[in-house]
């Protein structure tokens, strides 16, 4: 906000004392219901300014009747502070206002006798008093008592209630019924004995959660039932897209969920939209969370892998009381951070004797392991071959240890959420024979002795194992490397210097197109630039080119025979024109050190 002109005079610009102020909209990592949040500006702050701001939140809620019994909850991290509480759902406008408000008053953001620095309607922060008069007309303004009223109906009848700034959904997917917030019905419109909760699945983790929402959606078409998935690729209805781009967030879940021919939805939820808005799945049967690595370091005052950790395990609250919190065993985060877990949990890991799994299955929990070459699950007390897994696709013959992780989550998942455990060793049977199973995800060519790899590698664990897998001793390697601008300095040089360390021999270094995140064009590229030569690659090995689909081509104009070429590609649309550039080739039997044809070199 800024300051309205009056006449002539030109209003100064002032700077607000926080980088964001939002809606929670769901469960979020401060608490399990709606609220706000504040991340503060500058150096953390003292702790009578964190306590000023809880007084002048205390009086605002005190005047508009809020409870005052709701949390508040206060997290310094090394950024500064996130100031956030619990709000009601149909006031968090007026919340986020009252945030800013209580924040802006401690640290005295305007002189007496500055120009008003907001609209109309915005709070004064240099008059206390008439602030609060101000956000008492807002929270007036903005309240919906019809819609809580519904809401608590709702929970009374045991039926799950989905609300945005448009619209209101009761039950889900096949029997659910949305109404517009201008057309709302009342208690005795609504046919409560009608609508019903659907099968569904919450997905997370640093890497492997569309792989893992991928299977998960074919196990449940298996089972029978018409599924919808969601992910930071599209919206997917039996496995058609209906809609591309990330829905990874809450509008992908809101959008699936009031689908009424969907009888099953595994929703993909990354930690952006968890800190963003919080959850919108409720009442899930299982939620997996596949693994943690570092990764998005620095934004939303998360700075290690601790608190990545507990983003990550905000899914828990998205279960039903009867629900299972799937979690990686061979993930020391994972089972550190368990032991404060309410949730019932079950476990899988690449070793079906591994310590944690044993000792689970002899409580009665639920496990999936390899044991002798074959994947077992254990579920309900009862023992399960779901199938060798060299003979498993996504495993390329059991080299790919992570894809394994991934089969082994996903099945654990799929018998949660009600998959027969035939169902479940037929997808894995079969699941990534076709190129249409896993688009984006370790997707391979060969051209004679040569190979090349596509993938959406972004952070540098998952760019280190996808390079275990293609990298051949002997074998000349290139690679694609860029990274999104949201993430730190020393996180770019991290995903650098794990790329040196498999000494390729060329580098093609671009931008992530559509990821640049503030970041200027080529920064990123320069600074992955400079830690590859600290690493002692050769300046010669090295070259800039920032578009995601010239950069592949120079590498395939690079290559010579027996070369491998590892291309993370993060943009949809350059990543399906690097695939059809990659399908073209093959099909005219294509072979490295040869000239690209002209028809290849038009999709540039």
């Amino acid at each position: 906000m800024t300051a309205d002109s009056q006449g002539d005079v030109a209003a100064p610009e002032f700077e607000f004392p926080f980088e964001d102020s939002r809606r929670l909209t769901g469960a979020n990592l401060y608490f399990d219901r709606p609220g706000v949040v504040l991340e503060t500006r500058g150096a953390r702050p003292p702790a009578q300014a964190l306590a000023r701001w809880r007084t002048n939140i205390a009086g605002a809620r005190e005047l508009l009747q809020w409870s005052q019994q709701d949390d508040i909850v206060v997290r310094e991290h090394a950024s500064g502070a996130s100031l956030a509480f619990v709000a009601p759902l149909d006031r968090l406008y007026a919340a986020t206002e009252i945030n800013e408000w209580a924040w802006a008053e401690v640290v005295g953001l305007v002189p007496q006798d500055a120009l008003p620095p907001h609209a109309p309607g915005h709070a004064a922060y240099w008059d206390r008093d008439d602030a609060l008069r101000t956000l008492h007309a807002l929270a007036r303004a903005e309240a919906r008592s019809d819609l809580l009223v519904l809401i608590e109906q709702a929970r009374a009848q045991g039926v799950l209630a989905y609300s945005d700034d448009e619209a209101l959904s009761l039950g889900e997917g096949a029997t659910s019924r949305t109404w517009s917030l201008d057309d709302l019905p009342s208690g005795d419109e609504v046919p409560w004995q009608d609508l019903r909760t659907i099968p569904k699945a919450v997905v997370t983790g640093s890497n492997g959660k569309t792989t893992s929402v991928r299977l998960l959606a074919a196990m449940a078409r298996a089972q029978g039932w018409n599924t919808a998935h969601s992910s930071t690729d599209g919206l997917y209805v039996g496995g058609e897209c209906i809609d591309g781009g990330d829905y990874s967030g809450p509008v992908g879940a809101r959008t699936l969920l009031r689908r009424t021919d969907v009888e099953a939805a595994i929703l993909e939820t990354a930690r952006g939209g968890l800190l963003r808005r919080g959850l919108t799945p409720q009442g899930a049967r299982v939620a997996l969370v596949t693994n943690i690595s570092p990764d998005h370091f620095g934004e939303y005052g998360i700075h290690n892998l601790d608190d990545l950790a507990q983003v990550k395990l905000t899914v828990a609250r998205s279960l039903a009381e009867d629900g299972l919190l799937v979690l990686n065993a061979d993930d020391e985060l994972l089972v550190r951070h368990s032991a404060a877990l309410p949730q019932r949990i079950g476990w899988f890991a690449l070793d079906e004797s591994h310590p944690r799994l044993r000792a689970h299955r002899e409580q009665g929990g639920a496990t999936c392991g390899v044991r002798d070459g074959r994947l077992r699950l254990h579920y309900d007390g009862r023992d399960h071959d779901l199938g060798e897994v060299a003979a498993m696709p996504l495993t390329l013959g059991g080299r790919v240890a992570y894809n394994l992780a991934n089969l082994a989550g996903a099945a654990l998942a799929a018998a949660a959420l009600g998959v027969a455990p035939e169902r479940i060793a037929q997808v894995l049977a079969r699941f990534g024979a076709a190129p249409g199973d896993n688009p984006g995800r370790l997707q391979r060519w060969s051209y004679g002795d040569s190979e090349v790899y596509l993938d959406y590698a972004h952070n540098p664990d998952g760019l280190g194992k996808l390079l275990e897998v293609a990298a051949r001793p002997g074998h000349r390697l290139g690679l694609l490397l860029g990274q999104a601008g949201n993430r730190e300095d020393r996180d770019i040089r991290e995903l650098a210097a794990v790329a040196a360390g498999f000494r390729p021999d060329r580098v093609v270094l671009k931008d992530m197109e559509g990821y640049l995140r503030g970041r200027a064009e080529g920064e990123v590229a320069g600074i992955l630039r400079d830690e590859l030569l600290r690493h002692g690659l050769p300046e010669d090995a090295l070259e800039v080119c920032l578009q995601e689909v010239e950069a592949a081509t120079r590498l395939l104009r690079w290559a010579g025979p027996g070369d491998v070429l590892v291309l993370p590609i993060h943009n949809s649309q350059a990543r399906e024109a690097v695939v059809v550039l990659l399908d073209r080739l093959q099909l005219g039997q294509w072979r490295p050190g040869r000239p690209l044809t002209g028809e290849v070199e038009m999709m540039e």
